[in-house]
């Protein structure tokens, strides 16, 4: 199966993709295309739930995937880490 990876990050991430996706669906009802996507988590969302900007759910998913939306990793919130698990890393890998 085909599929857009949708990782929506930090901060204003999870809104541009909203608004994003809201564009993919005026596509879809435009062209009669179907567009199936599949959510992943990256940046600070991972290093709060599981110790790691990116995990290997999330590096499958984009492995397997037609196309990624990115939103946005990083914030203050997650400043001050050793530079080995900084959020910007889950986009750096």
């Amino acid at each position: 199966m085909s599929y857009i990876a949708v990782l929506p990050g930090d901060g204003i991430g999870p809104e541009v993709i909203n608004e994003a996706i809201k564009i993919i669906k005026s596509v879809e009802d435009v062209t009669g295309n179907k567009y199936d996507l599949e959510y992943g988590i990256v940046g600070g969302e991972a290093i709060d739930k599981f110790g790691i900007p990116l995990t290997e759910d999330t590096i499958k998913l984009i492995e397997n995937s037609k196309a990624v939306l990115f939103g946005a990793v990083g914030g203050p919130k997650w400043d001050n880490l050793e530079s080995n698990l900084r959020p910007e890393l889950g986009i750096l890998n």
